[in-house]
């Protein structure tokens, strides 16, 4: 203040008839006349001067500001402070320098923004604190600016991380009821392990601790020790900053029982209802995570009938002499509440209606728990969010209406794939896919497949409308055409090399349309009627059991009859919940007359709430009829991802070791050479234990987990035996990848057969189980 009066100090009052303005660069002329309380025709002093100097000094653009008389004409000069040219940062590898300097560029610190020393020193500051949260607290930081030409600088942070301090020891102090070792399995931070590399479990940040210690004492109050308190931490840094030891003081009390507990207040007439969804027991230790759950049930058991803002307080009354407590659970249902408005935010490409048609919890209508709840499950189900959140919001001025704001964030719904290949069989081959679930944010389905291979040649295209009525009826439309070749390289037959002309072939097509109709909340039935038509053209290498199905063409006319029932919490990463599939499928006309049946059935069961115990059972059966034989290209297949991991793909069941030769006669394959042929009768069963991947946190989109599978197929006149089964055990991973569900599982068969064909690691994009 005292240079600010100084620059102005010297001049006399006067009549301003003129202002000039010297010493601009790149600021304009009209931005300094406009921040200046003086105007040409006022009577200058002073306090209006000084106030000038502030004035400009606050625009945060000059370094230096003076005012001068020349008669009566003020003028203003002015030092600008130099522009920032370029902030780059040297040596920062914990940091992606892109968001580092986005974060800079947000404080002022940026290309073309005047340069301040004041902003640059906190930058600095705020950068060490950083490092300090990730475990480096050896990390150095200078900032240099460098001036260059037209009174511009660049703005430089050198930094040195050195290497991280890591927790050397963790001691817990004050423990009686429980050993150390036990306390210290309820923290996420350790003294290291043989995944600190990619967890980073051995590295200290103090939210860390602050989350640990908020296990250590869940752990305790869910075991009856109501008085449990922390009573200090300490952390220790060694003089070299790269140990550092923890600390941590408790006071356990005593534990106590729960004597009893009673219901008070106002329950709608239906205190038995209520009742029932206590979790406090008498007898049972004090549960602190008991005593919340019953507050939720109580909650949203009030929510189902309108009264969202029921208030339900559960009251201890400890007797310190014998270690018990009484609960009293006090609940005012307070006023009943309607929706007014539901709102959605996060959907960038979906469109809102896509979310609005799912929700059973209507604007203008009681507020209901349960179809709240239901609404966002569905919303789940759709499978193009991650994350599906409804909050509530209490609308000003209105004390009994609420908002709702549904807030999803959205996944990549699509993939495009592009593929060419060339080979002395071939030469060029081309392939390109599009698969979209939710095609220009509509909730439509669309999928186009071209290959353009001689042994491999498709086309497909299918869409589905969900809402094809507004009632909710779907629509799907299927029209594909494929041939196929054995082709694995160049193929001998007697010592003769084969043309892949004279290589028998399978052509197929047909096209289908099917409708789905809700019948409730999870049941759906669809009906459906196609016609499809496959020829096999007799060739070289062709298994003998193709013989009957050669030369002609095998027509059917399949219509459709299946059901639905999806219960499940979310379609991209369950938890709990149940869905079923039933698919029938009866052609009694044309050349082919056969019925075909299987069932799908899962079941996912949470364990806690980051892991999942989940089953899925498979059943297959087909049929020929009218004295036809099952047209054996329907067989099911088992073995490899998506059913028996630990086998090849598709390779259980029963083979053929026939093929037909060069001179059209049937022959022998060499010595433990065959086709897989599938069966008619299929039974697969799939356990997993699904649990975060470690370091992700509660990251739903990477996931392992571990497994059992049993299954195989089975021939038309084959029984189905439990001596015949396959089963293997390992471990995989699961990625919700841009691509799709991407699984990479490794699997060691531990029930296998002679002549079993095993492939222990295997991949595999678009798929769960």
């Amino acid at each position: 203040m005292l240079c600010v009066a100084h620059a102005a100090w010297a001049l006399e009052p006067f009549k301003v008839q003129d202002i000039r303005v010297e010493g601009l660069q790149r600021v304009e002329a009209g931005t300094v006349f406009a921040s200046m309380p003086l105007r040409v025709g006022d009577d200058y002093n002073d306090d209006k001067g000084a106030a000038a100097i502030r004035s400009l000094f606050a625009l945060g653009l000059f370094k230096d500001v003076r005012l001068e008389a020349n008669g009566n004409v003020l003028v203003v000069v002015v030092e600008e402070r130099p522009t920032i040219a370029d902030v780059d940062f040297v040596g920062t590898k914990e940091f992606d320098k892109t968001a580092l300097q986005k974060a800079m560029r947000d404080v002022g610190l940026a290309e073309g923004r005047p340069f301040d020393k004041a902003l640059a020193d906190r930058a600095e500051q705020e950068l060490k604190r950083q490092y300090i949260n990730r475990s480096l607290y050896g990390a150095e930081v200078v900032t240099t600016v460098t001036p260059i030409e037209r009174n511009r600088v660049n703005l430089t942070f050198s930094v040195t991380e050195g290497d991280a301090a890591k927790i050397n020891d963790i001691r817990i102090v004050g423990n009686k009821a429980f050993s150390e070792s036990t306390l210290k399995k309820q923290f996420d931070q350790d003294t290291g392990g043989w995944l600190s590399w990619y967890t980073k479990s051995d590295r200290y940040a103090r939210s860390k601790l602050n989350a640990d210690l908020e296990s250590l004492r869940s752990y305790y109050l869910q075991r009856g020790y109501l008085d449990f308190r922390i009573d200090s931490t300490q952390v220790a840094i060694s003089p070299d900053k790269q140990k550092i030891s923890l600390v941590v003081n408790i006071h356990e009390g005593e534990r106590f029982v729960v004597a009893g507990v009673e219901l008070q207040g106002n329950y709608l007439n239906r205190e038995e209802e209520f009742k029932s969804l206590v979790k406090i027991r008498p007898g049972q230790p004090y549960n602190a995570d008991l005593v919340a759950e019953t507050t939720k049930a109580f909650s949203d058991h009030f929510s189902k009938f309108g009264f969202a803002f029921a208030k339900v307080e559960v009251i201890p009354e400890i007797d310190r002499v014998n270690n018990r407590v009484d609960f009293t659970i006090q609940s005012e249902t307070s006023r009943r509440a309607y929706v007014r408005r539901i709102q959605v935010a996060g959907n960038d490409r979906t469109r809102d209606e896509v979310i609005r048609r799912e929700f059973r919890q209507f604007e203008s209508s009681w507020y209901d728990g349960d179809k709240i709840k239901l609404s966002r499950d569905r919303v789940d189900r759709l499978g193009f969010f991650t994350e599906v959140d409804v909050d509530t919001q209490e609308v000003p001025g209105s004390p009994d209406q609420i908002d709702l704001i549904v807030n999803v964030k959205e996944k990549p719904t699509g993939a495009i794939t592009l593929g060419a290949g060339f080979s002395s069989a071939e030469k060029v081959s081309l392939s390109f896919g599009i698969k979209q679930e939710n095609a220009f944010g509509s909730g439509n389905y669309l999928g186009l497949d071209v290959n353009t291979s001689k042994f491999n040649r498709t086309i497909v295209v299918n869409t589905t409308d969900p809402y094809f009525t507004q009632d909710g009826i779907s629509r799907t439309l299927d029209a594909h055409y494929r041939t196929s070749r054995p082709y694995s390289g160049d193929i001998y037959v007697d010592d003769n090399l084969v043309n892949a002309e004279d290589l028998y072939k399978i052509v197929s097509k047909g096209a289908s349309v099917r409708f789905g109709v809700p019948f409730s909340e999870v049941d759906t039935v669809y009906f459906g009627l196609g016609v499809e038509q496959t020829t096999i053209d007799s060739g070289v290498y062709m298994p003998a059991q193709y013989k009957p199905y050669t030369d002609k063409s095998n027509t059917g006319i399949p219509f459709t009859l299946g059901w639905g029932r999806d219960s499940r919490d979310s379609a991209l990463a369950p938890n709990s919940g149940r869905y079923q599939r039933f698919n029938a499928e009866w052609s009694a006309a044309g050349d082919m007359k056969y019925v075909q049946a299987n069932y799908q059935f899962q079941q996912y069961l949470p364990v806690t709430k980051a892991i999942t115990f989940a089953m899925n059972a498979e059943l297959g059966w087909g049929q020929g009829l009218g004295g036809k034989d099952y047209p054996i290209f329907k067989n099911f297949y088992a073995g490899g991802l998506g059913s028996v991991r630990g086998f090849e793909q598709g390779s259980l069941g029963p083979r053929s070791n026939r093929y037909i030769g060069l001179n059209g006669v049937e022959q022998e394959y060499a010595p433990g050479s065959y086709s897989y042929l599938g069966g008619t009768k299929k039974a697969v069963v799939n356990f997993e234990l699904i649990a975060p991947f470690p370091g992700a946190g509660n990251d739903k989109t990477l996931r392992w987990f571990t497994f059992v599978d049993v299954g195989n197929v089975f021939g038309e006149n084959d029984p189905v035996r439990a001596n015949e089964m396959r089963a293997s055990a390992g471990i995989g991973l699961s990625w919700i990848s841009p691509l799709g569900p991407l699984r990479l599982a490794w699997a060691n068969p531990i029930r296998k057969k002679a002549g079993d064909e095993l492939q222990k690691l295997q991949f595999q994009i678009g798929t769960s189980f």
